[in-house]
Parts: structure tokens; C-alpha cells; sequence
């Protein structure tokens, strides 16, 4: 092939209409994400976009809504003790998984059901 796949530039998760504040509260205040500033010409759509370092997702309005609860996307951390006790102080259920041999991971739910994976590979 003459060309190659880099990285994943953005994840687009899926909302309910008028649920921004909530993805706000979430992504922003909890996850520690920065909120990333809409193409004009894509704001009339709603739904936000975030972004912390290379990790980009945007919440996307959708209607009818329903939630991705197996389809999710997977953020690599450093460190995921911390970010355990971290959701745990601001009351984010998380819920842990053993079963991919060489990582420790665990789900968590946005306000919206949809699931996001976070692991760390052990080496």
C-alpha cells in the first residue's frame, strides 16, 4: 500500500439533544478535558468537543439518541491507579476488567450510558 494509518484523530460519542452542559460537566470538569472551539459552520449542529493532549472526543447530538454500550473508545493513561482514586473522589463509578492479559483497565459510563475505556499496559 502506498500509504499508512498514523493515529485516530477524534472519536465522536453520541448525545441527546440539549445535553451539553452535561458533557461539559463530565469531560470537562471531571475528565479534565479542554473544551475545543467548533468549526463555525458545524456549530448549529450542537454537541461539544473535547480535547487533553492528543485525545480528541466529540460529543455529537443525535436523534433518536441511544447510547454505544460495547462500542467505545479505548484512552491509554499512565498511571491508572491515580485516575481510580481520582473518579472515586468525584463519585464516577468505574468498573474494573481482567480479562486482556498484559493491561489493567476499567469502563466507566458517560452521563449519556455511553462507555469509555481506560487502560494501562503493563510492562
Amino acid at each position: 500500500m502506498s500509504f499508512q494509518y498514523e493515529v485516530i484523530d477524534h472519536v465522536q460519542l453520541a448525545a441527546p439533544r440539549g445535553s451539553e452542559e452535561q458533557a461539559r460537566a463530565f469531560y470537562q470538569q471531571i475528565l479534565g478535558f479542554e473544551e475545543v472551539q467548533k468549526p463555525a459552520l458545524l456549530q448549529k449542529n450542537g454537541g461539544a468537543w473535547f480535547q487533553a493532549g492528543s485525545v480528541q472526543i466529540h460529543v455529537g447530538i443525535e436523534e433518536p439518541f441511544i447510547p454505544a454500550k460495547k462500542a467505545h473508545p479505548a484512552i491509554r493513561v499512565k498511571n491508572i491507579e491515580a485516575l481510580k482514586s481520582y473518579l472515586t473522589k468525584h463519585d464516577v463509578f468505574y468498573s474494573a476488567d481482567h480479562k486482556l492479559p498484559g493491561a489493567h483497565r476499567f469502563y466507566v459510563n458517560d452521563p449519556f450510558g455511553n462507555r469509555i475505556e481506560f487502560l494501562e499496559w503493563i510492562y
